[in-house]
């Protein structure tokens, strides 16, 4: 089944983040990740607000836990560590 990665941001530090998009997006390209949302317009209705939201459909669970594993996907990370605040987990979808 196919699955959501659900990203909630808050950047403290833009120039590394943006170091961080660049290699990231690839990296979630390479393991059949699309983006469906990428930090457009949102309406917090419960919980802690973060201005970042970003969602990207994977073929499975287990793709993207694969591509967040990946060393393409961690030498990414390693920009947005200590220049963001970010929950991230993946949902399987019903369809």
């Amino acid at each position: 089944m196919p699955a959501l990665w659900i990203a909630h941001v808050t950047v403290t530090d833009a120039e590394a983040y943006g170091r961080y998009a660049e290699l990231a997006g690839p990296a979630i390209a390479l393991h059949g990740g699309t983006f469906i949302a990428r930090g457009g317009r949102f309406v917090q209705l419960e919980g802690k607000e973060r201005p970042r939201n970003v969602v990207a459909r994977f073929p499975s669970v287990d793709a993207a836990v694969a591509c967040y594993n990946s060393p393409e996907y961690q030498a990414a990370l390693n920009h947005a560590r200590g220049a963001s605040e970010r929950e991230l987990m993946v949902v399987e979808t019903s369809d």
